[in-house]
């Protein structure tokens, strides 16, 4: 009976790029943790051991206590922590500090992003061309702002300067600007000098810089020696007026996505408002998951981590990155950051020089990949015509190489099956 009952307050929630890949290859009997299928993907690295890395929580204990709700804002200690990690990564001998008032948690990076979108007033938003897919539906459920967006070219290898930065925010009005950094998917890096330049822009214009930097201890490109990581917040001279809003978690640079335990870093003001926004969009995170993340937020876990990460993924980008070019799938810029490859198809034959076209193909040799229209960031479809780009799809080298190995095998060998005989 109630099938019947027409459901017209409901409108069609578009799927992002990894639930829509995920569910097309559910379809054809895909399965989480299936050992005959490569999933290149899904947007999360290998969850398991690695040499030189602290090892793996196993279980997390519940204090009694923690059967309450978390305050919206996550617990203070846990505040606290990340305040004074950052502090210690980024901040040394730096007059202005960060506290525990300018964090706030929240339970998983969405909820982050959807907590600060909500609070945007009737401003002119920018964001990139291409970005992070789940950007799309963000942008356009919160109507208080315009979101405007900026072109990235791939012949220029998406470079976009402080010039750029500072015509965009006069030229266009911007009073914010939402972008992740390292880039996902094309793995372009804002960093040093020019993110300082970049961050020196947005004080002097008042444009606040919402920075995803969820993939900022994926680095390649850094110094031998020095901790690959980077982040805005090592150029914020006044951490309370500096208009920068900093996002990270346990997700990608810890290597736990499930505990889906996140945190906003910015201005104090900031920090309120955010939280305000949680208390109806979401209520909080976890409490004994956030408890539980206290030990994994000491700077030593993290150098320790984070230098495994990079000796284990730096080696598997290289690889990778390698064998597809030999593949003929090529890149615009060899990725600075993140654990995907953002992939240029053009120079494929037909049909597997399309982005969605390779996808399903690829389905039939059970290897996941997200089509590059994903990340066509198109809020509420306003532009119709076909995606500038259609011919890139985005491959993760997240998985073990013993998945990525299997996965190129099948690759090139779909690739051998639609190449013309000679």
């Amino acid at each position: 009976m109630s099938e019947s009952i027409p459901l017209h307050a409901f409108r069609t929630v578009p799927r992002t790029g990894v639930i829509f890949v995920t569910a097309e290859a559910t379809r054809r009997g895909y399965r989480p943790g299936d050992p005959d299928w490569c999933n290149l993907g899904q947007g999360q690295p290998e969850t398991g051991d690695l040499p030189g890395a602290p090892p793996r929580v196993g279980q997390v204990t519940v204090d009694m206590a923690d059967q309450e709700y978390a305050p919206v804002a996550g617990l203070w200690e846990v505040r606290e922590a990340i305040a004074s990690l950052y502090n210690r990564l980024y901040r040394k001998g730096l007059p202005s500090q960060y506290s525990a008032e300018n964090v706030c948690l929240s339970g998983g990076g969405r909820a982050a992003l959807t907590r600060a979108a909500a609070s945007l007033g009737s401003v002119n938003l920018g964001h990139f061309l291409p970005d992070y897919t789940a950007y799309e539906e963000l942008l356009d459920v919160f109507k208080a702002f315009t979101a405007i967006p900026i072109l990235l070219e791939g012949e220029r290898g998406y470079a976009f300067t402080h010039d750029d930065l500072r015509r965009e925010i006069q030229g266009r009005g911007l009073s914010a600007l939402l972008f992740s950094n390292p880039c996902n998917p094309t793995g372009k890096l804002v960093q040093g000098e020019e993110l300082a330049r970049w961050v020196g822009v947005a004080r002097e214009l008042e444009c606040t810089l919402l920075i995803d930097e969820f993939y900022s201890h994926y680095i390649w490109t850094g110094r031998p020696g020095v901790l690959p990581v980077e982040s805005a917040a090592r150029y914020v001279e006044d951490v309370n007026r500096d208009p920068v809003v900093l996002f990270d978690g346990l997700t990608k640079n810890w290597r736990y996505p499930g505990w889906r335990m996140t945190w906003t870093v910015g201005p104090r003001q900031v920090i309120d408002t955010v939280s305000s926004a949680g208390s109806f969009l979401d209520g909080g995170g976890s409490r004994p998951l956030q408890r539980a993340a206290i030990p994994l937020l000491q700077e030593d876990t993290v150098v320790a981590e984070t230098r495994a990460i990079h000796s284990t993924f730096r080696e598997k980008r290289d690889k990778f990155h390698s064998r597809l070019e030999r593949l003929g799938i090529r890149t615009d810029r060899a990725p600075d950051g993140t654990f995907y490859v953002w992939g240029n198809l053009s120079g494929l034959p037909a049909p597997l020089n399309d982005g969605m076209a390779f996808f399903r193909a690829a389905l039939e040799h059970k290897v996941i990949t997200v089509p590059g229209e994903f990340f066509d960031v198109n809020p509420g479809k306003r532009r119709a015509r076909a995606s500038r780009f259609r011919s890139y799809v985005r491959l993760s080298f997240g998985p073990s190489w013993e998945t990525l190995e299997k996965a190129l095998q099948r690759l090139e060998a779909l690739v051998l099956q639609h190449t013309p005989a000679t």
